[in-house]
Order: C-alpha cells, then structure tokens, then sequence
C-alpha cells in the first residue's frame, strides 16, 4: 500500500511537470503569433543607418459614429511601426449621433505633438443626411460627401508632396505593425493589405459585374483564405489602402468630381474602381502577411446598436485561436477603455466552470464576458488530472454498470468525472444558496452577436408564457436527428429538447437542480451530458434510463442556439480538457499491483 501511495505522488508530481509544458497562458501564445505572423520587411532599405529617411505617409480617417470601435483603432494606428514624424493625419467627424467627437478631441489632444502634422475638423451638423432613413442608411448625398472628402485628402496630399496616402476606415484594425513598411515595399501605385473578418467578407473584390458590383469569382476563396499567397490584381479594394503619389499614372486619380465617362450609380467604392480603371491605374490586394481584420458591415436598415454589439462581437472573436481568429487581443487605448456596466442578465448568478490550469481559457473567456458586461463568479473546475480511487471512495463515486459509450464504445473517462463533479458541486450550490435561477457556462465557447439582448428576448418570452422549465439550452450539439423538435406554445425561440450532447451553457432552475440532485448521480455516473437526456427521459437507450426512476426534469433549448463551440473536434488548435483515460483501468491495475 506504501508504494501505492508513493507512486500516487509521484504520478501527480509528474502531471504538474507536463501541465506546466503543455499549456502557455494567452499572453504567451499572443506573444509567439504575433512573432510568427508580424514579421519585418526583408532589406528595408529605410532602416535606421542605411542613409534614406521613410517616405512620408498622409492619412486621413473620416469618423461618423464610431465611438464603439475608436479606442481599439486608435490603438492600432498609434502602434504602427512607422516614425510618427514622417506621418501626417487629417481626421474629420461629423454627422454623429454618438461620443466619437469627444474620443477624437481627448486622443489627438494627447499625441499630437508626436505626429509630423495633425489635424482635427468636427464641423457642426446634424446626425443625418437629408434622405438618409437611419443611422447605417447610404442615401447618394452620403456617397458624394464620402468621395469629396477623398478628393480633399489627396488634394491636401499632393499640396505637402506627401509620397504615400493612407485611406484608412475607422473601424479597420491594422494589427500588424509593419503594415506600412510591406505595403510601400510591393512599388505599386495602389495596394490594399487584406483585411478579413469573421465570415467569408474581405477587403476586395474578385469580380464585378456590368453594373459595378460585387460578383462571384472562383479565386475569391483562394486570395481570402490565404490558400494561395502573393499580391493579386482585382478590380475592387476598399477600406483600406495606399496610394503612391510618387508614381506618375496617381496624377490622373480623383475621386471626385465624377468622371465625364462614369455611368453607374454614385457609391464611392464603385466611383473609386472605376475612376482607376479610367485612369489606367491596377487595383492590387496583398495577402502575403496577415495584415488586420475588420468588422462585418451590416445592411442599410439595421441599427447603430446593432452595430456596436457587431463590433464587440468581432472583439471577441478576434481573439479565438485559428480557425475562428487570429488568436490574438485587440487593445483599446488605456485612457480610452470603453466602460462596461456589469450585468447578471436577471439570474442570480453566473458561473464559468474553468480549470485553474488553463490561464489561457480563463483570459480568453473572461475578457469575452467583460465586453458584454457580464458579471460572473470563477467555478474552479474539479481537475481529472487530480482524481484517484481514494477520492472517488470517499465521495461513493461508481460507474453506470454496464455503461459503454454509445458512440466511442469506452467506459466512462477520467475527464468525464472530473466534468460532472464540475456541474454536480454547481447543482449544490444552488440549492444550498436557494438561487432561482443560475446560467452555467464552460470555458471553451463563443457568443453569438447580440447575446446579451436575445437572451434577455428569450427569458421574456418565457416569463410572459408562465412556463414552467427546469434547464434550457444555449448551447449544445443536437443527436441523432430524425425530426424536428416540438415548438413551445407561446414560445416561438425555444423548443422542447431531444437527446443532447454538450453542457456548454445551459440555464438552471432551483427546481433543475434539485431533480438533478435527487438522481443521485454520484453511484451510477455517466457523462454529464448524457445523464442530462436520461432526466428529461431523452436518452435512446432505456437500460440506461431504466436505473434513473424519477426522469422528470423540463427540459428545452432556446431556438437557434446561443452558443456554439471554440473549436470543433479535428480543427486547427482543438484540444479537449476531458482526460480520456479510464479510472477503473487505473483501479484494477493497482489492484494487480497490491
């Protein structure tokens, strides 16, 4: 028993040793991505004692509502590895209905004696255009102004024999800080770095129609997901890009007025390809580094909170390791932080099950519910790595007998104990405290946009219909899918929940957790996100329900869902907490052993 017990604790000294090597926290792999990613131009014949000075780089940033996005924009711009006296800024505001004004004042204040020029306009007008119908609405007197004020920005450009002009969109975030240097090293006279977002939208176009706009390409895909690097000529990049005012055919740009051969509409992003291609001038996209990323433009009718809860979405996702982001934090401004006020959503609580030794998840998450101010209490998680046959002796802690399973054939796992004792301490707690109603939230999930008010959606819903409910689902894997769930009466985004996988995020009821309680689980366990399906009385398979007497827990799932993974299971950078050993394997080899 002596030796037993020794190579217990050398066991557990053993796993601390591997844990340590195998997990880095967040600012670490930030670190090494940012290594690898942002990486310097090769023989920048501009570098410091190679006897050329930068070439000068104006930049104008036109503002209109974007408080939401400027102290994380701002941030990137003043990081750009650029010498700040050979750039020029020209920053115009108008038209706000919001606090960018204020931000801008307070930002340029503050650095401009760092910049070779700036300049800050914020004109006094109304929040809106004459025709304009909303807050994202472009009616053609936006256009227009949008285009005059490029044409002032070049004009102004040219006056100060700028060599570069930087059109830049205030919510275009330039993550890589040799952006400038890669750009001015391609020699073109227009080139755009590819921003991407968090969908199949970019910064260019591979096509376009007769009548200018966007139209399908089969190398779209190929430029946007980096399958093939290089520098490509398309015929439309917007939001970002350089122009070389040194190269001759820039003479002939302009974006306004309109070019006595332009015919199409009047949208300033269709003026812009067509005017260079009236001047002879190749639009190119550069994918060969990873450059920045910018939010989803939303359509026309939709509304600034809208736009802003988009953008913190966007944030948030941002920071989502490869396939989803980049894996790496936009900052805000310090003196510039958006202030969040916390929310409990109306629970009585939120937990985040998470384990001590995944810093990384803990800062990810974390930072994830901060910008959607909600406020939430650290679960730390049981870690398997820590469970022996002691342990699980004392808490009377068994296997199903008989339990395989139903999709990997293997007994219960390590890491599924460690997983349910996480959930089961949860249901006690509430009970004990007497909480109403709690959210349960696991560490390795993204938020849909908008969570904060389609959840808020879904509880009114609820309340309104006095339905009755023990757990809902906000985030879970659906299976074996043969039909459609049942609608809830008076309840149109919930449904009634068939066998699920997942304990993402689920809402919990005193109630709920007192049935799930009064299972007594612990003696007879399974994963927990099987035993869930067994007390709803769900699971496919009846021997494992037969031993659960009482199987009445009012389950459903809000409709779509709320939550989806990080990762799913063969995707770049997923890796799974539940330690896949079996306990009991464990347990009959000490046997043998003694």
């Amino acid at each position: 028993m002596v030796l037993l017990r020794y190579k217990i604790i050398v066991l557990f000294l053993s796993y601390n040793v591997i844990l340590a090597k195998e997990y880095s926290s967040f600012k670490e792999t930030e670190e090494k991505l940012k290594n690898e990613y942002f990486v310097p131009v090769e023989n920048w014949k501009y570098s410091e004692g190679a006897g050329w000075r930068e070439p000068t780089v104006f930049v104008p940033i036109f503002v209109r509502n974007k408080a939401h996005a400027l102290p994380y924009f701002l941030k990137c711009l003043y990081d750009l590895n650029y010498p700040k006296k050979r750039l020029s800024l020209w920053i115009v505001t108008d038209h706000n209905s919001d606090n960018s004004s204020q931000i801008l004042e307070k930002w340029t204040n503050t650095v401009k004696h760092e910049y070779h020029d700036l300049v800050f306009e914020k004109p006094d007008t109304e929040w809106f255009y004459k025709e304009q119908k909303g807050n994202l609405h472009w009616p053609e007197e936006r256009h227009i102004k949008m285009l005059q004020l490029r044409q002032q920005a070049l004009e102004k450009a040219r006056k100060m024999w700028s060599d570069f002009i930087l059109y830049l969109d205030a919510d275009n975030m330039l993550i890589n800080p040799h952006t400038l240097q890669h750009l001015i090293s391609r020699d073109l006279t227009i080139v755009a770095p590819m921003l991407t977002t968090i969908a199949s939208y970019a910064n260019f176009w591979a096509d376009q129609d007769e009548n200018g706009y966007y139209k399908r390409a089969d190398n779209y895909f190929e430029i946007r997901n980096r399958e093939t690097v290089g520098v490509f000529e398309v015929p439309m990049v917007h939001s970002t890009f350089l122009v070389n005012l040194v190269a001759r055919k820039s003479r002939k740009l302009r974006f306004w007025p309109l070019h006595e051969d332009y015919y199409l509409l009047v949208d300033d992003i269709i003026v812009f390809s067509i005017h260079a291609k009236l001047a002879d001038i190749p639009l190119y996209i550069d994918n060969t580094h990873i450059y920045g990323c910018m939010p989803i433009p939303l359509k026309h009718d939709q509304s600034l909170r809208e736009e802003v809860e988009t953008f913190t979405h966007f944030i948030m996702e941002i920071m989502t390791e490869p396939p989803v982001g980049i894996g790496i934090e936009i900052q805000p401004v310090d003196y510039l932080k958006p202030v969040f006020h916390n929310t409990s959503l109306g629970f009585d609580k939120i937990f985040m099950i998470n384990l001590e030794r995944r810093e990384d998840r803990y800062y990810r998450m974390s930072k994830a519910l901060e910008l959607q101010g909600i406020e939430f209490t650290h679960f730390k998680a049981v870690d398997s790595k820590t469970l022996n046959t002691t342990y699980l002796k004392h808490m009377g802690i068994d296997m199903l007998p008989g339990y395989v399973d139903p999709y990997r054939e293997r007994t219960l796992t390590r890491g599924e104990i460690g997983c349910f004792l996480s959930h089961y301490f949860i249901w006690q707690e509430v009970v004990k405290n007497k909480l109403d109603q709690v959210i349960v939230f696991e560490d390795d999930l993204r938020f849909e946009i908008s969570f904060n008010r389609r959840l808020k959606n879904v509880m009114q819903e609820i309340e309104d219909a006095k339905l009755e409910w023990d757990l809902i689902y906000i985030g879970r894997k659906r299976m074996q899918i043969k039909e459609p769930e049942k609608s809830v009466p008076d309840c149109p985004l919930l449904v009634e929940a068939d066998y699920s996988y997942w304990t993402l995020a689920y809402i919990l009821s005193n109630s709920g957790a007192q049935k799930l309680l009064a299972g007594k689980p612990l003696h007879r366990m399974v994963p927990v996100d099987e035993y869930l399906p067994i007390m709803f009385n769900k699971h496919p398979i009846e021997k494992y329900m037969t031993p659960f007497e009482k199987r009445d827990l009012k389950a459903f799932s809000v409709n779509p869902l709320l939550i989806y993974p990080t990762h799913y299971t063969g995707q770049i950078n997923y890796f799974s907490d539940t330690e896949t050993s079996s306990i009991w394997e464990d347990v009959h080899a000490s046997k043998e052993e003694l």
